[in-house]
């Protein structure tokens, strides 16, 4: 038992041992609600150290949790069974009497799984404001005031106590166990979210519902058979006293026959002669109309989606044939165009990671960036020890780029505005000739990092330094010098951290001169102060715009009054004076 114990401990610690990079990326709030995870698995099957407050807690199912959807499993169950076979039952005499022990098991086990379903809902959870509620009065109040509490209460009503009266051959009695169908829909929409062949699911549902709609139908149609009479007329299902159609397979897989070539309408079925057989005859035909309608749009529908990124995909090939066809690119070119397009279409490589995830926040494209690419931003030593929001931002802005055999990807003395990490492939750096190779580089390697940050003292300066070129195809992520300077515009100290590394790793290399370091500004700090002067003369300009706009508004206001005032003077004959002032005397008369 101690061995147990102990290799449990043992593999939950393995599972739970953080990354020192990964960690970087969480919040304060995510490694709280970390820390209160492990420590509830810790306390499992040991005691509680608060007893009192874990009897206090109300037990509520989150609906969005993986139990709450197993539960949707569990009662689809039972859901799917009444709708089934309650109807078959009805109509098929034989059916129910000849497992009747069985029915009844299987129909009290399906109400009890009715009842605990209303204490899931009961103790189901909502957000509100954000946040889960979690006070079970108010969570009974709110399912009480929902439509489904009605469903529920009068699909558990006890119909079946009816059997003392007319005896236990009628489940028709338990049709009210139907109402719980839209339990069966949650199932259905939830488990097409979680799919991943969510247009497979679509189709097989489609047909699930055509299916229960034939099997319906055809169990009303024996009973309307059974009301009229068998073998009455031509239409309704023949003689039962002949054996050949007395048996149970034989009612059933008929009534199937025509209700599935009624509903579809591609085959003939006798007439009808009844008004009766008239009227659900034209019924079925209107079914079966909706139903076929209801394919094609579906079926149409899914398979346009399921085509929709090889259509699109195709489209941009045949548009760049159009093009290098029209502009009389040479074959060979076209040649490998065309199979670079191939490549990724057989890689799954079409697909454009920025549109994909453009609807979700920043927060969630960026946890997802670091999943995607946490092992290859562990291998660039220039990002190690970075500021968390920093490598967010890198991440965030890592583009996918694909070469193909033979293809540069940077030659020697190149301006650098781009650095590489390298996913997948293999890369050569080779001499002038392109033939020589010096080293190969592989997965998780990276070129180019020093040249975009354009260190003052640099012997390269921001060139290249080395010949490049694709060995076979390869899958690079790419960070451009201006998404990088943009990056860091916001963290000066990560900016200066990251120079002083580059520094530190051209010294090593031998391409650093001191001596040039040393002389004159930073010719990127200039830049930089370049643009802050542009910036600020445009504000004085708008500011000196809005200025002189006041001052041609004011000197109109003052020439309307001046005007005003001398049409008052040529009025009245004399100067006007200002209200309140008193006139001032003559020094003459004085």
């Amino acid at each position: 038992m101690s061995l147990r114990v102990w290799g449990a401990r043992r593999l939950h610690s393995q599972n739970q041992r953080p990354d020192a990079f990964l960690e970087r990326f969480r919040g304060a709030e995510l490694k709280e609600v970390s820390s209160q995870e492990s420590n509830a698995q810790s306390n499992v099957g040991g005691q509680e150290p608060d007893g009192g407050r874990r009897k206090k807690d109300t037990l509520v199912v989150d609906p969005s949790s993986n139990v709450y959807y197993r539960w949707l499993t569990i009662i689809a169950l039972p859901i799917f069974y009444n709708w089934c076979l309650l109807v078959c039952r009805a109509c098929f005499d034989e059916l129910q009497s000849e497992n009747l022990i069985l029915w009844l098991v299987l129909d009290y086990c399906a109400d009890v799984l009715y009842g605990l379903d209303v204490l899931v809902r009961a103790r189901t959870g909502f957000l509100e404001q954000g946040l889960m509620v979690r006070d079970a009065k108010r969570l009974w109040q709110h399912y009480t005031k929902t439509l489904h509490f009605k469903l529920d209460v009068l699909s558990l009503l006890p119909t079946d106590l009816a059997y003392f009266k007319l005896g236990i051959n009628y489940p028709e009695l338990r049709f009210n166990r139907l109402l719980k169908l839209t339990r069966l829909f949650e199932f259905f929409d939830r488990t097409e979210t979680r799919t991943n062949y969510p247009n497979v699911f679509r189709i097989g549902n489609l047909v699930f519902y055509i299916l229960v709609i034939i099997h319906w139908n055809a169990c009303i149609y024996f009973a309307i058979s059974k009301f009229i009479g068998f073998g009455t007329d031509s239409w309704v299902y023949p003689n039962i006293s002949n054996p050949e159609y007395g048996r149970l397979s034989r009612k059933y897989i008929y009534s199937l026959y025509w209700s599935t070539l009624t509903l579809t309408t591609i085959g003939e079925t006798p007439p009808p002669v009844k008004d009766g057989e008239y009227l659900f005859v034209v019924i079925d035909f209107l079914v079966g109309v909706l139903i076929f309608a209801t394919i094609v749009g579906n079926v149409g529908s899914m398979i346009s989606n399921m085509n929709a990124s090889r259509a699109e995909f195709q489209a941009k090939i045949d548009s760049v044939k159009q093009y290098m066809q029209f502009r009389k690119v040479t074959k060979d070119l076209q040649t490998r165009v065309i199979r670079w397009f191939d490549y990724l279409w057989a890689n799954r490589k079409t697909m454009d990671e920025k549109e994909v995830l453009r609807s979700l926040p920043d927060k969630l494209k960026a946890e997802i960036a670091v999943n995607v690419h946490l092992d290859t931003l562990k291998k660039v030593r220039i990002f190690q020890d970075c500021e968390a929001g920093l490598l967010v931002e890198l991440v965030l802005k890592l583009r996918p780029a694909v070469f193909s055999p033979g293809d540069y990807i940077c030659k020697k003395g190149d301006i650098g505005r781009e650095m590489y990490i390298i996913k997948e492939g293999k890369l050569a750096v080779v001499a002038d000739d392109g033939i020589t190779q010096f080293v190969v580089l592989s997965d998780g390697s990276y070129f180019g990092e020093i040249s975009i940050l354009n260190i003052k003292g640099s012997k390269s300066g921001n060139r290249r330094t080395a010949n490049i070129r694709s060995i076979g195809y390869s899958d690079l992520f790419c960070l451009s010098k201006a998404d990088l300077m943009e990056a860091l515009t916001e963290y000066p100290d990560a900016k200066r951290a990251l120079e002083e590394k580059g520094r530190q790793v051209l010294i090593k290399d031998n391409l650093m001169d001191e001596d040039l370091a040393k002389v004159g500004p930073d010719p990127q700090d200039l830049e930089e102060k370049v643009e802050h002067l542009e910036s600020s003369l445009d504000t004085l300009q708008t500011r000196f715009a809005r200025l002189l706009a006041e001052y041609n508004a004011t000197q109109m206001r003052v020439k309307q009054r001046l005007s005003q005032l001398e049409s008052q003077v040529k009025l009245c004959g004399g100067s006007p004076l200002p209200d309140g002032d008193p006139p001032e005397p003559d020094p003459k008369q004085q």
